[in-house]
């Protein structure tokens, strides 16, 4: 779900402090970004905003919320928002479980 290799290749390039403010953008980017997509808006302005929030997820490990947003975007599969939300927010809680573990390793 999480690439760890990537955040921590992440906090390594911008350091502990930066990376802490990336994390705090990426989270109010990425949950607006959520709350501004609907399932009723048009299939060019769904795909813009899918490509955003899929670039976003990769640059911080969010792997599997990547590849839904990728896959829906290119119309590999269908997603409805709320399993686009509900996906973000596993990937959300993992990292935070986990994140003081993987940065020490």
């Amino acid at each position: 779900m999480i690439n760890w290799n990537r955040v921590r290749e992440l906090r390594y390039e911008i350091g502990p402090e930066a990376f802490e403010e990336v994390i705090d953008l990426f989270l109010e980017e990425v949950e607006t970004g959520i709350d501004d997509m609907s399932d009723g808006m048009g299939v060019s302005e769904r795909r813009e905003q899918l490509h955003f929030l899929a670039g976003s997820a990769l640059n911080l490990g969010f792997a599997a919320f990547a590849e839904l947003c990728q896959a829906v975007e290119r119309g590999q599969r269908t997603a409805q928002t709320e399993e686009i939300r509900t996906c973000y927010a596993r990937s959300r809680a993992e990292f935070f479980a986990n994140i003081g573990k993987a940065i020490a390793a």
